[in-house]
C-alpha cells in the first residue's frame, strides 16, 4: 500500500524542429583527461558556485576519448566537513539553474541535514554541450545523448567530488530529482547503488513505457482536474474541438480564429494541428502546475490556476464562435496572466528554461511514451496511439527510429524490488503519476501519495499555502533521508569479528 497522506477535502511540448544546432552556450571539448574544474560565484535566488567538469564523452567506449564541460552547481554553506551528506541533483531537460532555483526543498533541509547541495546539469542540455554549438548538428555528435550516459556521468563527477573535496570521502550521497530528473535519480540508485545510498524520485514516470500503462490514463487524470475545477469546463474543452474543425474549414472561419485568439500569426490551414497540438498542451501544462499559490514554473500563474481558467468555461452549450472566444479567455491566464503578451504564439507553451529540441530527441530515441486520447473518458480530440506513424515522424525530423522496448530492457520496467531505498512521491493532480509507482513494493521501495499535488509540489520551496499532505510528505521524506544516512554511516563503520 502507498503511504496516502489524506486531507478532508511543472513542459509537455513534442517540438517539430529538424536537426539544427543547440541553443545552448558552447561548452569546452578537449582531448584531456577528466577532473579539472572552473569555478565560478553566482548569487541569485540561493546562493552556489558554478563549476564545471571535465567529463569523457563516451563512457561505455574506448574510441572517443573526447571530454566536454560539465556544469554543475554547489553550495556548502551548512556543510558538515567531516563526512556531512550530499544531497545530489540529478539534472533534466534544460537549464540546471533554473532547476536549482525551483526546487528550495533541498536547500530547505540543507540546514537541517548539514549537507552541502549539487546540481549537476543532464549532458546536450544548458551549457553542457559535449560537442559544444555542434552537439544537435549530426547524428554522430548526438549519439552520446543518452539517459545512460548521463547517469554515467553523474556517478563519475560524484566519484570526483568525494576525491577532491577535503572531508567529503566518506559522504553519503542522495540523489534527488523531479520529473525526468525523478526518474533518472530512481534509475541512479538502482543502477550505481555503491555511490549513492538512496534516492528521492518526485513525479518520476517510470513506468510510462510500453504496455506497463495505459495509455490513456494520463489524459484522463488531467481531464478530472479540470472537471473538478468547474462546472462545464471539461466538457467545454471537449466541445471546442469540433468547433476549430467547424471553423478552421473555412478562411472566413481562420481569419476569425486568428482574431478571437489574438494569435501571432494568422492561422493557415496547415496550421490547425499544430494549433489544436498546442492547445492541448497548454492545458496538459495546467494540469502539471496547479498549484496551491502563484507562481512561475511554466509561466506566471495564479494560485489554483485551472479554477481561474474553468471560471471562463462554464457553458459548453455556446455556439461555435462564443465558445472559442471564452477558450481565448482560458488561454490568456496561461499565457498573460502578466498583461504583458501582445498576442499568443503557438510556437510556445512554456519557459524557455525547458529544451523542447532535447527533449524532442530523447523521445525519439529512448523516452518513447505512449500516449491516447478517446474524447469519451478524456476532453481531447480522440487520437489512438500509432507507433508507426511515430517511428515515422522520428525518422522524417531525426533520421532514426525509437526502441521503444530499450527502457524496460535496461532498467527492468516493474521488475524493481530487488532494489532498495528509493522513494517514489506522487501528486493526485499529476497526469505524470499515471506512470509513476503509487503503491509501496517493499518496506525500502517506498510509495508517497500527495493528494492536492501538483508536479513534484514536494520538491518547491514551503509556502503558507501549502496543503497539510504536501507537509507532511515532505516530513516523511526528510526522514527517510535520515535513515538513510544513518544507515551509510553504520555501514561504513570498522568491526571486528571475534571467534572465541
Amino acid at each position: 500500500m502507498a503511504v496516502e497522506l489524506k486531507l478532508p477535502l511543472l513542459a509537455v511540448t513534442i517540438a517539430t524542429a529538424a536537426l539544427a544546432q543547440s541553443p545552448g552556450t558552447s561548452a569546452f571539448v578537449s582531448r584531456s583527461q577528466p577532473g579539472a574544474l572552473a569555478t565560478q560565484s553566482v548569487s541569485g535566488q540561493f546562493d552556489y558556485e558554478t563549476r564545471y567538469f571535465q567529463q569523457k564523452i563516451d563512457h561505455f567506449g574506448f574510441a572517443e576519448d573526447a571530454t566536454f564541460n560539465q556544469r554543475y552547481l554547489m553550495a556548502d554553506k551548512y556543510w558538515n566537513h567531516n563526512g556531512g551528506p550530499i544531497l545530489f541533483y540529478t539534472g533534466n531537460e534544460g537549464d540546471i539553474t533554473w532547476f536549482c532555483n525551483n526546487t528550495g526543498f533541498m536547500w530547505e533541509i540543507s540546514k537541517e541535514l548539514e549537507a552541502m547541495l549539487v546540481f549537476a546539469e543532464h549532458r546536450y542540455y544548458g551549457e553542457s554541450m559535449p560537442f559544444g554549438d555542434k552537439s544537435f548538428s549530426n547524428l554522430k555528435n548526438l549519439n552520446y545523448f543518452t539517459s545512460e550516459q548521463a547517469l554515467a556521468d553523474f556517478a563519475v563527477l560524484i566519484r570526483n567530488l568525494k576525491q577532491t573535496i577535503h572531508g567529503a570521502q566518506t559522504s553519503p550521497v542522495i540523489a534527488i530529482g523531479g520529473s525526468y530528473g525523478g526518474m533518472l535519480a530512481a534509475w541512479f540508485r538502482m543502477k550505481y547503488p555503491n555511490i549513492i545510498v538512496g534516492a528521492l524520485a518526485a513525479s518520476a514516470p517510470i513506468w510510462l513505457f510500453e504496455n506497463l500503462t495505459a495509455c490513456g490514463d494520463f489524459n484522463t487524470i488531467v481531464t478530472n482536474d479540470f472537471l473538478k475545477s468547474g462546472k462545464g469546463c471539461s466538457e467545454s474543452i471537449r466541445n471546442s474541438w469540433d468547433a476549430i474543425n467547424k471553423l478552421s474549414s473555412t478562411a472566413e472561419g481562420l481569419n476569425f480564429l486568428s482574431h478571437a485568439l489574438h494569435l501571432c500569426s494568422p492561422l493557415q490551414a496547415s496550421d490547425v494541428a499544430s494549433f489544436k497540438s498546442w492547445l492541448s498542451n497548454t492545458w496538459v501544462n495546467l494540469a502539471m502546475v496547479d498549484y496551491p499559490y502563484a507562481a512561475d514554473f511554466l509561466q506566471p500563474l495564479p494560485a489554483w490556476p485551472i479554477k481561474v481558467v474553468c471560471s471562463f468555461l462554464k457553458d459548453p452549450s455556446l455556439p461555435a464562435k462564443s465558445l472559442m472566444q471564452n477558450i481565448f479567455q482560458a488561454l490568456n491566464v496561461y499565457f498573460n496572466y502578466t498583461g504583458n503578451a501582445q498576442c499568443l504564439n503557438i510556437s510556445q507553451t512554456a519557459t524557455s528554461n525547458l529544451d523542447d529540441q532535447g527533449w524532442y530527441y530523447q523521445t525519439c530515441t529512448e523516452m518513447v511514451m505512449p500516449s491516447c486520447s478517446d474524447g469519451v473518458k478524456d476532453m481531447f480530440e480522440p487520437v489512438p496511439w500509432n507507433l508507426q506513424q511515430y517511428s515515422d515522424n522520428c525518422k522524417k525530423d531525426w533520421g532514426l527510429r525509437p526502441r521503444p522496448d530499450w527502457i524496460t530492457t535496461v532498467y527492468g520496467g516493474e521488475k524493481i524490488s530487488s532494489h532498495s531505498n528509493i522513494v517514489f512521491s506522487n501528486g493526485g493532480l499529476d497526469p505524470w503519476a499515471s506512470g509513476g509507482v503509487t503503491k509501496s513494493i517493499s518496506d525500502t521501495l517506498i510509495a508517497i501519495i500527495i493528494p492536492e499535488g501538483a508536479h513534484h509540489l514536494d520538491l518547491r520551496s514551503r509556502n503558507d499555502k501549502d496543503p497539510i499532505s504536501v507537509q507532511k510528505a515532505r516530513a516523511l521524506e526528510v526522514e527517510y533521508i535520515k535513515k538513510w544516512i544513518q544507515e551509510a554511516r553504520n555501514e561504513s563503520m570498522p568491526y571486528t569479528t571475534c571467534f572465541a
